[in-house]
C-alpha cells in the first residue's frame, strides 16, 4: 500500500523549484515593484474607463503589444520616456505630479 509521501512524490517535478529565487529577487526589488505595480493599476483603470485594449495601447505608445502587457504586470523597471509615453497615450498624470510636488 502507498503511503500518502509516496503518492506525493509521484507527481513532483524533476526540476527544481525557483520559488526561493524569486522571492529573494522580489525582495532585493521591492521598493522600485511597488511604483510599477502603483503605476499598472493606474494603466488599467483608466484603459477600463477609455474602453481601451492593450493593442490599442501599444499603437498609441508606439510598441508592441507584448510590451504593454510586461508593464501590466507590474514588474517591468520602467523608464522615464516609457512612463511619459503611457501618460500620453492615456492621458493621465504620473510623475509629474510628484516632479512638481
Amino acid at each position: 500500500m502507498n503511503t500518502t509521501s509516496e503518492k506525493l512524490r509521484q507527481y513532483a517535478s524533476s526540476t527544481a523549484s525557483k520559488w526561493r529565487e524569486e522571492a529573494e529577487w522580489r525582495e532585493e526589488n521591492k521598493s522600485w515593484l511597488r511604483y510599477s505595480q502603483g503605476i499598472a493599476m493606474k494603466m488599467l483603470d483608466r484603459m477600463e474607463e477609455l474602453g481601451m485594449t492593450q493593442k490599442e495601447l501599444a499603437t498609441k505608445m508606439g510598441c508592441s503589444q507584448q510590451y504593454v502587457s510586461k508593464i501590466l504586470r507590474g514588474r517591468e523597471n520602467l523608464s522615464f520616456e516609457t512612463i511619459d509615453k503611457i501618460e500620453q497615450a492615456l492621458g493621465v498624470v504620473m510623475l509629474k505630479e510628484l516632479l512638481t510636488a
